[in-house]
């Protein structure tokens, strides 16, 4: 029942162009439905709509008029477009060979009429057409296929300002996220505090959960740096990064506090038993001597852990406590952890 698909000779270079789209939206914009409402109207037509052909399918990217379904590639008029690169105009479908057996013609709508002009994301890359559809045949006179194309010039601009939107969207999330995570352990940096830690913090006390807090603190690093040289002291903290990674779950966020300081902020944890065990583990995790370019080190840790909103519900407050209880684990020797108390 479909047509012949003819596949343009750049179709893998228009085909990477349709992909760069895909992850920007996959259901129609309204700056795209206003523009093919606008073509309705100026064209006297019952439908407009912004095509998109990928590899299989016709995409929706805007329409005005009807609410038509996305369809098979091989059903789609706007296929022609793609392979013509220029406009395509049909003025009686039933009495195209072709196109007269569509579903469209043969059964609602019953279209009749067809134009379509070629979108371009990039240069001689046509990505879909931009089209318009009668349900009685028509003529279309050159000046109306000019004025086609400059919707589709229009259509074509709007999706390449979309795209670059998203793109510059991407980087800015790349960027920020570059700014709060510290090169060297891959965990956040202070950044974070506000931007995630309060938030997660706000939004567990809102709805009625709990929110844990360790402070962790390598015992002796600064022995390391001095004498062995700040390079092994980095490739310690490295390798205490990958301790610390496998003790925590997935979703527990890490911010290094600095030099060998870590926070570890652990969302909605049953009890003060449940930081008890982490702790535990990263005691035990930290008990294995580092081996770094043939030195054997030892770093163990000292903990100091809190939970909110007992301990705090404010993070300056609930990590006030937590650095208390870390200074109480220090007093207690080292290598072991203390859990704050607010009786």
């Amino acid at each position: 029942m479909g047509q012949t698909v003819r596949i343009p000779v750049n179709e893998p270079q228009r085909l990477l162009a349709v992909r760069s789209l895909s992850a920007i939206s996959s259901s129609p914009t309204p700056e795209l439905a206003a523009l093919a409402e606008l073509a309705k109207n100026a064209f006297a037509m019952p439908y407009a709509a912004v095509n998109i052909v990928d590899e299989d399918w016709l995409r929706i990217a805007g329409e005005a008029g009807m609410q038509l379904s996305e369809c098979p590639r091989d059903l789609s008029f706007c296929t022609r477009v793609v392979f013509a690169n220029d406009v395509v105009v049909v003025p009686d479908l039933e009495q195209d060979a072709e196109l007269n057996a569509a579903p469209y013609v043969t059964g609602p709508p019953h279209f009749r009429f067809y134009a379509g002009a070629p979108l371009e994301l990039e240069n001689e890359l046509v990505i879909g057409a931009f089209c318009i559809l009668d349900q009685k045949p028509r003529l279309f006179t050159e000046k109306e296929a000019a004025n086609l194309r400059r919707f589709a010039r229009v259509a074509s601009a709007l999706l390449r300002l979309q795209k670059a939107n998203f793109v510059m969207g991407l980087a800015e999330s790349s960027l920020r996220t570059a700014a709060m995570t510290d090169p060297l352990t891959g965990f956040l940096n202070r950044a974070a505090l506000d931007a995630i830690v309060d938030r997660a913090l706000e939004s567990a006390l809102a709805s009625g959960q709990t929110f844990g807090a360790l402070y962790l603190d390598m015992d002796g690093f600064k022995s390391i740096n001095d004498t062995l040289g700040h390079h092994i002291g980095d490739e310690v903290l490295r390798e205490a990064a990958n301790r610390i990674r496998s003790v925590i779950r997935s979703g527990d966020i890490v911010v290094r506090m600095g030099g060998d300081e870590f926070a570890i902020f652990v969302p909605n944890p049953p009890n003060t038993e449940a930081l008890v065990s982490v702790s535990e583990r990263l005691l035990s995790a930290f008990r294995s001597p580092f081996t770094i370019e043939g030195n054997t080190i030892l770093a163990r840790l000292s903990i100091g852990a809190a939970l909110a909103p007992q301990g705090g519900r404010r993070r300056r407050e609930l990590l006030r406590n937590v650095d208390g209880a870390l200074y109480s684990a220090k007093a207690a020797g080292r290598d072991c952890y203390v859990v704050f108390n607010p009786n």
